[in-house]
């Protein structure tokens, strides 16, 4: 068997451990920790000497939800983290931040829809992107104190991924019950504002620790590229290309850097946390490396790599110009990768935070289709649509830039 061969068969059989043998991948499950693990122990078998920091986190799961109006049941989703709940209350409705800071909800189930549920609101502890308008509806929901709010949405592949509807609120710090539905029942929910109405979701919390995993190589750590991916899938998705290629793609690189020990340090990051409320993992790392961020020459991500269709894509952050010209020998003339525009929704984006260059690779489809597909996030993002030929290639692209660096 040639090397390309065995390559393309360790990522099938990769792929089928990530997705299929182990049981999801969620920050905080049983399943996320399999993953890490299992990583961990690959990166062993290679020669690597890996490093699990841990952190806490809390892993959810519900058993339904249901909404009863006049005798009329909905068609409702427990937000993911939330509280469970079981209440009966007055239901009181708000369209927009306006008639949200004028209502008087304590003790009364709120409808929200309208321009307030037009996008998924950032977690109230997100640190990376929280807009205003965001801070201002849940300060005045954790004001008011509702008894449990419910949340009618539409379609926003940007911010939500493929799920439709999609949960407004997915915060584990934010306390007050909360279920969504579509923008229709939304609608047909209206007609029973001031009404008594019962909203049960039999959802619940569960303690428990989640893991980065690094591991490094070279002579100087003092000046080193880290390639990344997040490791963590969203519940009830296997995660194939958000973001076990990703995984594949470092674990594929490990075996090719087996005996490296160049001058320029490599470090292999599987973060856990990007599909997750509080990114635990990716804060853990920033704490980690708050003072050491200037020994990062490069960071080089791999976020929703190898789809079936079309090719690879690399879009390019604040690279020096010596280094910029090799990266588009490398990715565009050698390996064939398109060059995509650039892309804020990655693990790389903290990197550039902190000013670090970095390169984001990811699939031509997902760039082209990110604002309207309806795969990542969903059970539709599953073996079946990777091509696990991509990724050796793109494994040996990264190989050949770090050669460059």
């Amino acid at each position: 068997m040639k090397q390309s061969d065995n390559l393309v068969e360790k990522s099938r059989q990769y792929l089928q451990m990530l997705c299929d043998t182990i049981p999801g991948r969620c920050v905080g499950s049983e399943g996320n920790r399999m993953a890490t693990g299992y990583f961990s122990e690959t990166l062993k078998s290679l020669g690597w000497e890996p490093e699990s920091p841990a952190f806490d986190a809390i892993d959810w799961t519900s058993k339904g939800a249901k909404l009863t109006a006049d005798g009329q049941e909905f068609s409702v989703h427990s937000s993911p983290y939330s509280r469970g709940c079981d209440t009966e209350a007055t239901l009181i409705a708000a369209g927009n931040l306006q008639e949200l800071e004028v209502l008087r909800m304590e003790g009364c189930i709120v409808l929200l829809h309208g321009e307030l549920a037009v996008e998924q609101l950032m977690p109230k502890n997100f640190v990376f992107y929280n807009p205003e308008h965001h801070r201002k509806i849940i300060a005045r929901l954790e004001a008011g104190k509702p008894a449990a709010l419910v949340c009618a949405t539409g379609f926003n592949p940007e911010l939500a991924g493929g799920v439709y509807p999609f949960p407004l609120i997915e915060d584990g710090d934010f306390d007050i019950p909360s279920v969504f539905t579509t923008e229709e029942i939304g609608t047909q929910l209206l007609k029973y504002t001031g009404e008594k109405v019962r909203l049960v979701s039999d959802a619940v919390r569960i303690p428990g620790k989640g893991y980065n995993i690094t591991a490094l190589k070279g002579k100087n750590a003092g000046k080193r590229i880290v390639v990344s991916a997040h490791i963590d899938a969203k519940k009830g998705t296997p995660g194939a290309i958000d973001n076990a290629t990703g995984v594949i793609v470092l674990l594929l690189l490990a075996e090719m850097l087996r005996d490296y020990n160049g001058d320029t340090a490599v470090e292999l990051a599987a973060f856990n946390g990007e599909d997750y409320y509080a990114v635990p993992g990716q804060m853990l790392y920033i704490s980690e490396n708050q003072d050491s961020f200037d020994q990062i020459i490069l960071n080089i991500n791999i976020d929703g790599a190898g789809y079936h269709e079309g090719g690879s894509a690399y879009s390019l952050f604040d690279l020096p110009e010596n280094m910029e010209h090799e990266a588009h020998l490398v990715f565009g003339s050698s390996h064939g990768f398109w060059e995509g525009p650039q892309w804020p929704q990655g693990d790389h984006s903290i990197f550039v935070q902190y000013g670090c260059p970095a390169i984001a690779i990811t699939s031509e489809w997902f760039l082209h289709n990110m604002y309207t597909q309806r795969i990542t996030h969903t059970p539709g993002d599953h073996p079946r649509i990777v091509n696990p030929e991509q990724l050796p290639a793109i494994a040996e692209a990264i190989l050949d830039m770090i050669k460059k660096c």
